[in-house]
């Protein structure tokens, strides 16, 4: 019977990748979150009355340009570079949309490569994820981590202080707005590399789980990195 189990395990581990049941509608929402809607926020808002310049929101603007894409493409196409890539492609042209729109040239070239590289690394493992555990409504679940955890930014970056410290410190999309945002504009601080240190970190742990699927049991390993990282941010901010 162990052997049996073990078999079936691993032959469900083996299965190919489903597609998702409307894939025009999954790659439109993957534009939609993670190109369009963030792209659109860096040309609107700092045209609005008593709205920071562009400088002051590119980090939280390009962190959910980050996850919109790299987390849902990953979870519709199920491969982890495909995420990847399509989010480092979405972090260059914001990037370059933001420069054109006058942000100041980037304090830390290689830093801010490096932030991007990790969040999008971090972020499409997650999708990478719920490919493997969902099949093909994974990238429902990508879509709505990505509007709860865009959702939080969005509202931090608006209105600093609304939200309390420790819920920021939980969320790896706050994580990236930090990192990146510090490159971008000034110089590192504890927080931001403890933010960095802690994509990275997560990242692994979500692959281990992905890779060990359908086991349940790297879950326990995932979290308990989620949260020591957590801790390791919210220490670092306060």
């Amino acid at each position: 019977m162990a052997g049996t189990s073990h078999n079936v395990r691993r032959m469900t581990s083996s299965l190919p990748h489903q597609p998702p049941t409307w894939p025009l509608l999954a790659w439109l929402t993957a534009g939609l979150a993670g190109i369009a809607a963030p792209a659109l926020a860096m040309l609107l808002l700092p045209e609005a009355p008593d709205t920071a310049p562009i400088a002051e929101i590119a980090g939280p603007i390009l962190a959910v340009g980050l996850m919109g894409t790299g987390m849902i493409s990953a979870a519709i196409a199920g491969r982890l570079w495909i995420g990847i890539a399509l989010a480092l492609l979405t972090g260059a042209g914001l990037i370059w949309l933001a420069s054109a729109l006058g942000m100041a040239p980037i304090a830390h070239l290689m830093a801010t490569g490096w932030a991007v590289i990790i969040a999008s690394t971090s972020f499409a493992a997650r999708g990478t994820l719920f490919a493997r555990s969902a099949a093909d409504k994974g990238w429902w679940i990508a879509v709505a981590v990505v509007a709860g955890e865009a959702a939080v930014v969005a509202t931090a970056a608006a209105t600093p202080g609304a939200l309390p410290g420790w819920l920021l410190a939980l969320l790896p999309a706050q994580w990236a707005s930090m990192a990146i945002q510090s490159a971008l504009t000034g110089p590192a601080t504890p927080a931001a590399s403890a933010a960095l240190f802690a994509l990275g970190g997560t990242a692994a742990a979500t692959l281990l789980v992905a890779h060990l699927w359908p086991s349940r049991w790297p879950y326990l390993i995932m979290f308990t990195t989620w949260l020591g990282f957590s801790a390791l941010v919210w220490h670092q901010i306060g």
